[in-house]
C-alpha cells in the first residue's frame, strides 16, 4: 500500500499545481478501505495511515497593506509588516517592518525594526534598527534609530540620532541635526 496517489503528469498547456495545492488536495481526499467482502470477518476495521501535514519550516510573517484608496484613522499594534500605499493617521507600533509608499503619508509615531519612507512621515520615530529615506521620502520629526540612510533628493525636518546603543550608552557613530526643506 502506497502512502502518496500516483499525480499523472501534466499537460503541456496547462500549468502544473503547485506543491501546497496538491498538498492540501491530497488533505482532503477521503480515506479509502478495503470493500467489507474483502476484508477479513474476524478483523477489525483497520485504519488507512495517512502522512502527517507539513509542518512549516520558519514562522511566516504576514504583510498588512492599506490601499492607496483608503484613509484610516486609529492606532496599528502587533507583530508582522505594513505597508501603507494610502493616507493613514495615528502611531504605528509593529514588530516588523514599515513601508511608507510613495504618494502614502502617515501622521503619527512610529517603531518598528525597519522603516522605509518613499512617501511622507509626519512624526517621531523612536527606536528603530535601520530607516531608509529614499529619494522621493520626506520626513518630518525626530528620528532615532541604529542605522539611517538617507537617498539624494529626499527631504528632512527634525533631529536624527543614530548609531548610538540604547544599553550601553555609547557610540559607534554620530548624531546629526538636519533643516532641509
Amino acid at each position: 500500500m502506497a502512502l502518496w496517489k500516483d499525480q499523472p503528469a501534466p499537460a503541456a498547456n496547462k500549468p502544473a499545481p503547485s506543491p501546497a495545492a496538491s498538498t492540501e488536495a491530497a488533505r482532503f481526499q477521503p480515506e479509502t478501505t478495503m470493500p467489507p467482502s474483502t476484508a477479513p470477518a474476524s478483523s477489525a476495521p483497520t485504519a488507512v495511515p495517512t502522512a502527517a501535514p507539513p509542518r512549516p519550516a520558519a514562522r511566516q510573517v504576514n504583510e498588512s497593506l492599506i490601499a492607496a484608496d483608503l484613509t484610516i484613522e486609529g492606532k496599528i499594534h502587533g507583530t508582522g509588516h505594513v505597508r501603507i500605499a494610502g493616507q493613514f493617521k495615528g502611531d504605528v507600533n509593529v514588530e516588523g517592518d514599515l513601508t511608507i509608499e510613495k504618494g502614502a503619508k502617515l501622521t503619527g509615531g512610529v517603531r518598528a525594526q525597519k522603516i522605509t519612507i518613499a512617501g511622507e512621515l509626519e512624526g517621531n520615530i523612536e527606536s528603530a534598527q535601520r530607516v531608509d529615506l529614499l529619494e522621493s521620502g520626506v520626513l518630518t520629526g525626530d528620528v532615532k534609530a541604529a542605522s539611517f540612510t538617507v537617498a539624494a533628493g529626499s527631504r528632512m525636518r527634525g533631529q536624527v540620532e543614530f548609531g548610538w546603543d540604547e544599553k550601553a550608552g555609547s557610540s559607534t557613530t554620530r548624531s546629526s541635526s538636519t533643516d532641509n526643506a
